[in-house]
């Protein structure tokens, strides 16, 4: 007997098919249809994550986490907004990555086409559910979407609107569907739908990225922790780097591309330290420091697991070191390959920053936060990638095909 998991990515298998010979004006009709379903639907899908967010506080859920499960009529709206600008981009599929005429007279071309069946597995977000859908409608995938049960309610109500508003384009509603099953049992049998499930994307915390990682037989895009760092160089504007700095840090705390960790070149250590600490402590942030940064009030010793961890909340790893070669070998040692910034007005300074650290995003002169889809101008981003195959940083819609190879002769054989 087939399991009601293996029987949602038939029936995405089976609508991957239409979707991936559907035309831009087809898509784009449908991803303007969701926007508009999810701003009629915002009385049923408030309530619904009302509930969500209850039952998460109700169970000791930390705020920083509560906070991405939250929706409001702000982000309800920069949903639908997210899913406005994705039709607003040009559509991947078919684009002509290279092509040539070969000696012999065939004509090669390598074009842009979808995944197919893409599985997301996610923790909190529920803006994600919408995010997802949109950008692997335009690309041409049809989604199985596995929120966590966090936001069962919330993930419910979204998807009822998105499918109703797909049917409603002329699409097979079975692009978008959430998987059957509240249980972790589900979340295993889509890990392991090999064959029915052409790749998997995780976002979330360490452990499901990790849980994910290991355990699927599905390829993974891995989108990973953000261990991000901010290095105020001996050659900073320190008015540019406090302004960094506090904005890394608290402009959102609980999202992947927040600072987490901050060093300091012992050059401008005095001067900056005196600054620095007393913001981001008036800013409510819990600063956690080495022997330079504890000689001021309230600062936490700083141990091990301060400086590899992602706090997503109020607080920030901090330390002195001696020359910007120190720094770059903290940043190799601790960092989760994410996002880290450098402020200097040194240019070859940033230069040796920027080739020597090993992210997916290296910034100068600006706040880690800018490592975002939207930011960079992709419209909205399934997430961030950390690893090396396939795809790294932002994901927008290039990152959601694959290629394959058209070749046309004339009776050629060989």
């Amino acid at each position: 007997m087939t399991s009601p998991v293996i029987e949602a990515a038939e029936r995405a298998r089976e609508a991957s098919h239409g979707l991936a010979l559907a035309t831009r004006a087809q898509k784009d009709a449908a991803l303007q249809a969701m926007a508009d379903a999810l701003l009629a639907g915002q009385d049923a899908i408030l309530a619904a994550n009302t509930e969500d967010v209850a039952r998460a506080e109700e169970g000791g859920t930390p705020s920083g986490i509560v906070d991405r499960l939250r929706l409001t009529p702000e982000r309800l709206a920069g949903m639908a907004q997210g899913l406005r600008d994705v039709a607003g981009l040009p559509d991947p599929v078919g684009e002509v990555v290279r092509g040539s005429t070969l000696a012999n007279g065939l004509e090669l071309r390598q074009v842009r086409v979808p995944f197919g069946v893409v599985g997301m597995i996610y923790e909190a977000r529920p803006n994600v559910t919408a995010d997802a859908a949109g950008i692997c409608l335009k690309s041409g995938n049809a989604v199985l979407l596995r929120g966590s049960s966090s936001a069962r309610s919330s993930n419910a109500a979204i998807v009822a609107a998105l499918r109703e508003a797909v049917a409603s384009a002329g699409l097979d509603a079975d692009v978008v569907q959430l998987v059957p099953g509240d249980t972790h049992d589900s979340v295993k049998e889509l890990m392991r739908a090999r064959g029915h499930v052409d790749v998997l994307i995780p976002r979330g915390g360490a452990g499901l990225i990790r849980s994910v990682v290991e355990e699927s037989t599905v390829p993974v895009i891995e989108t990973g922790v953000g261990n991000c760092h901010v290095y105020v160089d001996r050659a900073a504007d320190l008015d540019k780097a406090l302004a960094i700095v506090l904005n890394a840090k608290t402009q959102r705390t609980s999202v992947c591309n927040a600072a987490e960790s901050l060093l300091v070149h012992a050059d401008v250590a005095d001067d900056f330290l005196a600054r620095v600490v007393p913001a981001l402590q008036e800013a409510g942030v819990t600063v956690h420091g080495d022997a330079a940064f504890q000689a001021y009030d309230g600062v936490q010793p700083a141990t091990d697991d301060d400086w590899g961890r992602e706090y997503l909340s109020l607080d920030i790893s901090a330390a002195v070191v001696p020359d910007l070669q120190a720094a770059i070998r903290h940043i190799r040692r601790w960092s989760s390959q994410h996002t880290e910034a450098i402020v200097t007005e040194d240019v070859g300074a940033a230069r040796h920053f920027t080739a020597a650290v090993d992210s997916a995003a290296v910034l100068v002169n600006a706040s880690t936060r800018f490592t975002d889809g939207g930011e960079f101008g992709f419209g909205a981003e399934i997430g961030i990638s950390t690893q090396k195959l396939h795809a790294r940083g932002p994901m927008g819609l290039p990152e959601m095909t694959s290629t394959k190879y058209v070749v046309t002769g004339d009776g050629h054989v060989r």
